[in-house]
């Protein structure tokens, strides 16, 4: 048999780095997370680069062409409406995972449960305290009542255990400098979850190895405590309480993540139609009658989740959820009413907030925000306009945010008109 130098059996990382990575190029002024490659490359990502480097490139090909054939083979899709590639748009999944430091996620980590534990205070003060962040005006008046998210039926509907944000997303990136930032929190029904757990399940079965030998975080963890979190929050006396999935639909875009979590935390999943509410209870209809339920996991928006006392000509919902989760028989996990937090113009005021009802500096920065209902603020904006992006304060519109920029001088002077008359 031909034998080999030790060294042809552990290539120089070096100089096969620089053929795996020959059309790698850095962006000018962005935080490179590899930090150069080969130079200059950052110690948590050199076992991960060598073990790809070992692979090889015909070897990485083959094994992300299995990689998308497991993705066919699961379904795993994102809907989006009016996409010319048809609903179903195949999930888009990198071979190449985002690698973070031990240190770089233990502050991370830190911040985010600081995030959500001031957040979640914020909730309950609105719906369920005596409103004195607006009455000491920490948070203006309008951003609440002017507020589509602020669901004013639940006011007064005290949450089990003060938990409203039972789940909590962000949307970060990096500055320059490599600092993280919070671009926009998702507070409605967050969404991602169910993908990540099966883009590690996927990357785990295509690199098993690399992924073992990086001692990476495990996922499973969040999900048992998830689970026995919703059971925690049934009201009180039920020894086995019944948790149900809530979803719109099979044309919701992230339907395949309601069918996967379900599956994977074992609750029934299910549509509004499925459920009832009897004497202020709530209900799932099965062919052996009907059975109790305790907790929802919502993935329904807020106003969406009951025809009755919220958006009347909503076929998502079911009719009387207000009144049974007001009646303390049913918990609902995000609270209705949560997707209120998710006003950009919040973030503006986050850190003052975070001072008064935590007592702490927010450990991460939101990006820089400016609410135009303030004169001072309003000013700036208008004095920066082509520096900045401009977002409605409320609500989804579907349209993407105005770059200062970017815009004609038209466009530019038809959207400050906007500004003045409903800053």
């Amino acid at each position: 048999f031909p034998t080999r130098r030790s060294s042809d059996l552990d290539p120089d990382p070096t100089t096969s780095a620089k053929e795996l990575f020959e059309h790698y190029a850095s962006v000018p002024g962005a935080f490179d997370e590899l930090g150069g490659v080969p130079a200059g490359m950052r110690a948590h990502w050199a076992g991960f680069v060598r073990s790809l480097v070992r692979l090889g490139r015909h070897e990485l090909a083959s094994r992300w062409d299995n990689g998308r054939r497991i993705l066919r083979d699961h379904g795993v899709t994102y809907n989006v409406y009016g996409d010319p590639q048809g609903m179903d748009r195949p999930w888009g999944l990198d071979l190449v995972p985002l690698i973070i430091s031990a240190e770089d996620w233990t502050r991370t980590e830190a911040a985010l449960i600081q995030r959500t534990r001031l957040l979640n205070l914020v909730l309950a003060d609105i719906y369920g305290g005596g409103q004195r962040l607006l009455r000491d005006g920490f948070v203006p008046p309008e951003l609440v009542y002017a507020n589509p998210g602020f669901l004013r039926p639940c006011r007064g509907i005290t949450a089990p255990k003060q938990v409203y944000l039972h789940l909590h997303a962000c949307d970060l990136a990096r500055s320059p400098e490599g600092r993280w930032w919070v671009l926009a929190d998702r507070t409605q029904a967050p969404s991602g979850a169910g993908y990540a757990l099966e883009n590690r399940s996927v990357i785990a079965r295509i690199l098993p190895e690399d992924i073992r030998d990086s001692n990476i975080e495990r996922l499973a963890g969040f999900f048992r405590v998830q689970r026995q979190m919703l059971f925690n929050l049934a009201p009180g006396g039920r020894g086995s309480p019944n948790v149900v999935l809530l979803t719109p639909g099979p044309h919701n875009e992230t339907y395949f993540e309601h069918a996967y979590l379900a599956r994977h935390l074992g609750f029934p999943l299910v549509e509004g139609a499925d459920l009832t509410v009897r004497d202020r209870k709530v209900f799932l209809k099965t062919l052996e009658g009907l059975q109790p339920v305790d907790v929802i996991l919502r993935r329904v928006d807020g106003w969406y989740c009951d025809p009755l006392e919220l958006r009347g000509d909503s076929f998502l919902g079911v009719r009387g959820l207000v009144e049974a989760t007001r009646a303390g028989n049913v918990t609902v996990a995000n609270s209705l009413g949560a997707g209120l937090l998710e006003s950009p113009a919040f973030l503006a005021f986050l850190p003052g907030l975070c001072r008064h009802v935590l007592g702490e500096e927010l450990l991460m920065p939101s990006v820089a925000t400016w609410w135009c209902g303030q004169s001072r603020e309003l000013k700036y904006v208008l004095e920066n306009l082509d520096r900045l992006i401009i977002k409605p304060a409320f609500g989804n519109t579907g349209r993407p945010p105005w770059v200062g920029g970017r815009m004609s001088a038209a466009a530019r002077s038809q959207l400050v008109d906007a500004i003045r008359s409903r800053p």
